[in-house]
């Protein structure tokens, strides 16, 4: 795998895993205020979020560079 495609597969793995932690922790506000959406998470965390993705984003893509680079499974034949 060469840094190319090492990029371009952290990056998918990076927004599959941010779809999956989005919801985490997201709930309603008590009292929404007028003109704001009613299914808005009163604290949204998306820099904790963002953080959270990229540390399991990371755990995954080297999980998928060492399937790769091993001999274990064969993806050249």
């Amino acid at each position: 795998m060469n840094w190319v495609s090492g990029i371009v597969v952290f990056v998918c793995v990076w927004w599959v895993v941010l779809f999956a932690v989005l919801p985490w922790g997201a709930t309603p506000p008590d009292a929404p205020e007028r003109g704001h959406d009613i299914g808005a998470p009163a604290r949204p965390r998306l820099l904790l979020k963002a953080a959270v993705t990229t540390a399991i984003s990371l755990v995954i893509w080297l999980g998928i560079y060492a399937l790769v680079v091993s001999n274990w499974i064969s993806f050249r034949e």
